[in-house]
Formats: C-alpha cells, sequence, structure tokens
C-alpha cells in the first residue's frame, strides 16, 4: 500500500488511506507517521474488526462519514471488509450524483473459505450480489483469480491481474551480517504463516546435519508465547532469537537464508522483497508464491517440517549453488516494479471511471 500511495502521488494524483486502528505496532505507526504528509487526503484510521461482528454497524457508519467527507473520485477497497465498504459506500455516494469508481481486490480472506461449508456459501453469494456494485477486480495473483472464479465465478465485470511491485531502492543488495544466523523467519506469529513449521524444521534438519542450527524469528501476533514454548520444548532457546516488527531488508541482514512456511498466500511482499535484495530463500508452493520463483522452482515445498528441513540441508550443503538457484534479478524488476504496478492500478482507475 505504502508503494502504491507514493507512486500515485509522484503522478500527481490526490491519495488519501482509510483503514483499521486496532492492528499494528510501533513499527506500523512510524510507516504512517512518515506517509502522512505527502497524502493530501490524508490518513483516517477508526475501528473495522476483521471478522464480521456486532461492531460492524458502528464502523461501517464512521468509515461511511470519513468517505462521505473527502468524496474521492476512486475507492480501491483492500481484503473481504475494505472491498465491501468501497463498494457500498462508492454506491451509496452515486445515488447522491456523485461519480466515484468503485474497485476491490480480494487478498485472501474469503477466499480461503471451503465453498462446500455454510460459512463458504454465504461468503461467496455475498461476492456474487456484491458484484452488482463493483467496477473492476484487481487481482494480485493468478493463484487469487483462478480461486474467485472456482468458488464466486466468473467475474461479470472487468478485471485484471496487477502484481504487487517494489521500488527501485528495494532491488539493491542486503549485506548479511558477519555474525549472521542460518535462518530467517520474518512475519506475522500465527499458524497461518507456519512459524511452527520453521521450529520444528530447524530441529529436525539439527538432528540430520548433527549442529543445532541458529535463527532469527522476526514478528509479532498473539500466538507468540506458543512459539516461544515450542523453542523451549525442543532446546532450542540458545539457538533461536526473537524480534519484534522491524523494515524488511534490517531483518534480511541478519541470516543467511530466508524461510517463508505459510501454509495459506495471495501474493506476498516479503517473497518479493527478498528475492529484490538478493537472497537466497526457502518457500511454500501455496498461493501465489509459484508464480515469483516459476512453478518448478527447486525452492519450491509443501508446508510441511520434514521436506523444509531438507531443503534447509540443501541449502547449508552448497550455499553458494543454492542462491543461483533463485530468479534473476532484472526478471524480478521488469514484472515486479512499483512503477508496472502504479501505472497498470492507474488505466483501471481510469477505464473504471469512464464506463
Amino acid at each position: 500500500m505504502r508503494d502504491l500511495t507514493e507512486a500515485q502521488v509522484a503522478a500527481g494524483h490526490a491519495v488519501g488511506i482509510v483503514c483499521d486502528s486496532t492492528t499494528g505496532g510501533d513499527y506500523e505507526e512510524r510507516l504512517f507517521e512518515a506517509m502522512k504528509g505527502s497524502l493530501a487526503l490524508g490518513i483516517h484510521r477508526t475501528p473495522m474488526q476483521r471478522h464480521v461482528g456486532p461492531g460492524d454497524l458502528a464502523s461501517a457508519w464512521r468509515t461511511y462519514r470519513i468517505i462521505q467527507e473527502l468524496r474521492p473520485d476512486v475507492l480501491h477497497g483492500h481484503g473481504a471488509k475494505g472491498g465491501a465498504y468501497a463498494r457500498l459506500f462508492g454506491s451509496l455516494l452515486r445515488v447522491s450524483r456523485f461519480r466515484v469508481a468503485r474497485l476491490y481486490s480480494p487478498h485472501g480472506g474469503s477466499l480461503h473459505y471451503d465453498e462446500t461449508t455454510a460459512t463458504g456459501k454465504l461468503f461467496f453469494g455475498l461476492e456474487r450480489v456484491m458484484a452488482r456494485f463493483t467496477d473492476c477486480l484487481l487481482f494480485v495473483s493468478d493463484y487469487e483469480r483462478k480461486t474467485y472464479r472456482r468458488k464466486v465465478g466468473e467475474p461479470p465485470i472487468p478485471n485484471t491481474l496487477v502484481y504487487n511491485g517494489l521500488r527501485a531502492a528495494e532491488f539493491e543488495a542486503v549485506a548479511t551480517a558477519a555474525n549472521a544466523a542460518d535462518f530467517l523467519y520474518i512475519g506475522m506469529m500465527r499458524d497461518l504463516k507456519g512459524p511452527d513449521i520453521f521450529i520444528d524444521a530447524l530441529a529436525l534438519a539439527g538432528n540430520e546435519l548433527g549442529r543445532p542450527l541458529s535463527a532469527v524469528m522476526v514478528g509479532d501476533g498473539d500466538d507468540l508465547p506458543r512459539y516461544h514454548a515450542q523453542v523451549e520444548r525442543l532446546g532450542l532457546e540458545s539457538h533461536v532469537r526473537f524480534l519484534p516488527p522491524m523494515p524488511a531488508r534490517d531483518a534480511f541482514a541478519l541470516a543467511e537464508t530466508i524461510v517463508v512456511p505459510s501454509r495459506a498466500e495471495a501474493m506476498p511482499y516479503i517473497v518479493l522483497e527478498a528475492l529484490a535484495a538478493g537472497m537466497p530463500m526457502i518457500a511454500t508452493a501455496v498461493g501465489g508464491i509459484p508464480e515469483i520463483f516459476g512453478e518448478n522452482s527447486p525452492a519450491l515445498i509443501r508446508p510441511d517440517p520434514s521436506q523444509l528441513a531438507a531443503k534447509m540441508g540443501t541449502a547449508l550443503s552448497d550455499f553458494d549453488g543454492y542462491r543461483k538457484l533463485m530468479p534473476q534479478a532484472d526478471e524480478l524488476k521488469a514484472r515486479f516494479g512499483a512503477d508496472v504496478m502504479a501505472a497498470d492500478i492507474e488505466k483501471a482507475y481510469f477505464a473504471a471511471l469512464h464506463k
């Protein structure tokens, strides 16, 4: 979101952000503070719980009043809740004879539901209804586009694939610290992202190699105490270091190889950022990750501790050889540059405005 807004501001657009105020921490607060001065429409934070609940009516009313006052030309909602707000409130503004383009980017969330369950049928039925209030769907991965088609149906409205993009500075290599650990996990501390898989694999690979592996785990979340307990239970407390959220490139310098052990993903920025920084990676073949590496990349595994442990051993046994298996920077920049992303999204905005 930061990269996209920066590119849109540079192109001369007046940009604002309306988002949840209950999530994030000090690091996210610093990012918001750094962006504030450049956004003509400001940053507006209000409580928006992720799941459907009794607070939604009050949250929706607060959000609508903010958007009503801003009177934007374009409302671009991200994720299920943001997508619902953008499309509903954009439609209400149209009733007031104010022209606004309504765009929606699905990001996992409701798309993770099983379409055969009552909950899945409810959410996907709502998505089909919401298509009537949508001018364009913007997918961040072909995986999500295919998932939408399979679970919701063929979109009856314009839709396009626009990959997440990185700024030019993010394609500069990161120098690894002299005392770097073997492996790095960076992300939310929740089972969906696989920290437990990472910890189990560290123990398995260490036993196989006959030496304990060192690791750094960067992130925060409600499940963090459970991962501390898992590390202690496996006797790894002197080899695994937990650190709070920090800029990704600062974290990259702390280890030789990055691991993304997620059970589910859309198009994770952390994979793009690490590869752009020249870091070797091991990642699970879930969501849009294979679209970054290539379907047959030897860097991809299933979200399984045994497979991850085996790949850790491979990376450690021939580090230089393993690094050469990563996608090339020029190819990544051509597909995942912020300038490419912003230009494609701008094109979708203007097309939606002139429907």
